[in-house]
C-alpha cells in the first residue's frame, strides 16, 4: 500500500460532525479583503477564494477524520490484539498519535491567528480630572488607531503563508507517522518469518544431530561432524532468543506510535503483497520537487518572506488616529449653555526614522534570499537521499528475485542431493550439514530482503511526498514491473 492510499485509508468510513471555531469570520474577512480590491482585478479575488477553500478544507477534512465514534476506535483496538492489517495500523495511528494531534492543533491555532493579525488595534479611552478651579472639571476621550489602507491585508498575506506552512507541517507529521508504522510493520514481519525459519531449521538440525550421533556410532561420521551439528543447533537457539528480544523491542516502538503501552499485544493478519515500483529515478526526482512537504514548506517560506517585504514597506506610511472627546465645564466659571463641549480628534503618525524602516525592509529581503537558498538546499538534499534509497530499494528487489527464483531452489535441491548421497554412503555428513546451513541462511536472507524492500519503499514515498507504486497519469503510471512477492 502506498503512502497516499494509506492516508486515505486513515479517514475513510468516518462520520461527519459539527465544528465550532472562529474560521467563519476568517473566511468572511479574507473574502471581504478580496472584494475590496476588486478594482485591481479578479485575480486577487480568485487567490483569496483559493485560500478560503484551503481553510474550509481543513475544518471539513479534519472534522471528518477526528469524529470517529468511540465504538470504531474500540473495534480497531480489538483488531490489533486479534489480527490487524497494515491499513488498520495506519488508521489507528492517524487517530490516536499525539504528534498528529499536536500538529493539527498547531494548524488550527495558526488559522485563528489570521483574525489577530488583520484586526484593528484596541481603541483607547482616557479620563482627565482637574482638581484646581479651572474652566473645566473633567474630560473624557476615546480614540482609535487606523493602519494605512492595505497594511492589514498585507499582514494577512504573511499569516496565510504561515497557515500553509502549518498545514504542510501537519501533513509531514502524518506522513512520518505512517512511514514509521510501515517500517515497524515490515520489520515485525521479518522477525515473524525469521522465527518460523529458525523453528523449522531447529527441528531439522535436531534430527541431523541424532542422525550424526548414530552415524558416528557406526563409524560413518567423525566426531567433528557431530560437534558441528551441535554447534549449529546452539547457534539456532541463540538466534531464536535474539529474535524474541528484537520482536519485543520493535513492538514497543510500534506501540509508541500507536500511543499504547510498550508491552501491549499486537497481532497481524497475513503479510501483504509488496507492490512494484512504477517510477524511474528521474521521475521520482520530479515528483519530490512537486509534492514533498519539506520542499513545499520551503516554497511557503519564500512566499512568507515576500509578504513580509511588502508589509515592511508600509512602515514608510503613516497610521491615522480618529477620536472624540467630551469636556465638562466648571459650573462656577462657565455659563450653563457652554458647560458641555464635544470635540473630534484626528491625527497621524510621522515615520521620520527612515533608518529603522530601511532596516526592517532589508531584514525582510534577507529572509527572502535565505528562503530561496534553503529551498535549493532542500531539493539537493532530497535528491541525494532519493538516489540512496532508490538504489537500496532496487537492490532489495533484485535480492528477492535472486534468492526466491535461483538460490533457494538450488539450495533446496543441493540439500536433497546431499541427504541422498549420505544415505547411500556416497557423501559425508559434513556436506549434509553444510547444505542445510546454506539453505537456512538463504531463507533468512530472503525474509530480510522482503522486509528491506517494504521499509525502503516507505522511505522513498516519504521523500517523494506521494505513492510511487501507483501511476499518476505520467509515463511512470503506464509501466508495470514485476513486483516483489
Amino acid at each position: 500500500m502506498g503512502l497516499a492510499e494509506e492516508k486515505q485509508g486513515g479517514i475513510r468510513n468516518l462520520r461527519p460532525r459539527k465544528f465550532n471555531t472562529g474560521a467563519d469570520l476568517i473566511l468572511l474577512s479574507m473574502l471581504g479583503n478580496a472584494w475590496r480590491r476588486k478594482g485591481k482585478g479578479m485575480k486577487s479575488l480568485q487567490k483569496s477564494l483559493a485560500a478560503l477553500m484551503m481553510v474550509f478544507a481543513f475544518f471539513v477534512l479534519t472534522s471528518l477524520a477526528w469524529s470517529a465514534e468511540p465504538g470504531e476506535l474500540e473495534q480497531l483496538e480489538k483488531k490489533l490484539t486479534e489480527g490487524a492489517s497494515l491499513s488498520d495500523l495506519v488508521t489507528y495511528a492517524y487517530r490516536v498519535n499525539p504528534s498528529v494531534k499536536a500538529a493539527r492543533e498547531a494548524w488550527k491555532g495558526m488559522i485563528e491567528r489570521y483574525r489577530v493579525e488583520t484586526g484593528f488595534p484596541d481603541p483607547e479611552i482616557g479620563f482627565s480630572y482637574f482638581p484646581e478651579p479651572l474652566m473645566s472639571t473633567h474630560e473624557v476621550m476615546i480614540s482609535q488607531m487606523i493602519p494605512f489602507p492595505g497594511k492589514l491585508f498585507q499582514a494577512g498575506e504573511v499569516v496565510k503563508a504561515e497557515i500553509e506552512m502549518a498545514r504542510l507541517e501537519y501533513d509531514k507529521t502524518v506522513r512520518d507517522t505512517i512511514v514509521g508504522v510501515r517500517e515497524s510493520y515490515h520489520e515485525l514481519f521479518y522477525i515473524k518469518n525469521a522465527k518460523r525459519v529458525v523453528a523449522l531449521n531447529r527441528d531439522l538440525l535436531e534430527h541431523l544431530r541424532k542422525v550424526g550421533e548414530t552415524a558416528y556410532a557406526q563409524d560413518r561420521a567423525t566426531f567433528f561432524d557431530v560437534v558441528k551439528a551441535q554447534s549449529q543447533l546452539a547457534q539456532l537457539q541463540y538466534d531464536a532468543v535474539l529474535l524474541e528480544e528484537l520482536e519485543q523491542t520493535e513492538k514497543a516502538q510500534l506501540n509508541a506510535r500507536l500511543s499504547r503501552p510498550p508491552g501491549a499485544e499486537i497481532k497481524f493478519l497475513d503479510e501483504e503483497t509488496l507492490p512494484p515500483l512504477v517510477y524511474k529515478l528521474e521521475e521520482v526526482y520530479n515528483v519530490a520537487r512537486k509534492y514533498q512537504e519539506e520542499i513545499r514548506m520551503a516554497e511557503a517560506q519564500i512566499n512568507k518572506a515576500r509578504a513580509k517585504v511588502g508589509l515592511a514597506k508600509y512602515e514608510y506610511l503613516p497610521m491615522f488616529r480618529l477620536g472624540a472627546s467630551y469636556l465638562r465645564g466648571n459650573p462656577d466659571m462657565v455659563p450653563e449653555e457652554f458647560r458641555d463641549a464635544v470635540g473630534v480628534q484626528f491625527g497621524l503618525s510621522i515615520p521620520i526614522w527612515i533608518n529603522k524602516i530601511v532596516g526592517r525592509v532589508e531584514e525582510a529581503r534577507a529572509e527572502e534570499r535565505k528562503a530561496l537558498s534553503m529551498k535549493t538546499s532542500q531539493i539537493n538534499e532530497t535528491n541525494a537521499m532519493i538516489g540512496n534509497v532508490y538504489f537500496r530499494l532496487k537492490n532489495s528487489e533484485r535480492l528477492i528475485r535472486l534468492y526466491r527464483d535461483q538460490l533457494l531452489p538450488q539450495a533446496s535441491q543441493a540439500m536433497e542431493i546431499a541427504e541422498t548421497w549420505f544415505r547411500e554412503k556416497q557423501g559425508s555428513f559434513t556436506d549434509f550439514v553444510e547444505t542445510q546451513s546454506v539453505f537456512y541462511n538463504f531463507q533468512l536472507a530472503l525474509a530480510r530482503a522482503k522486509a528491506d524492500y517494504g521499509r525502503y519503499l516507505a522511505q522513498l514515498e516519504r521523500l517523494a511526498g506521494r505513492s510511487v507504486t501507483h501511476g499518476g497519469g505520467n509515463e511512470g503510471g503506464k509501466r508495470s514491473e514485476k513486483g516483489a512477492r
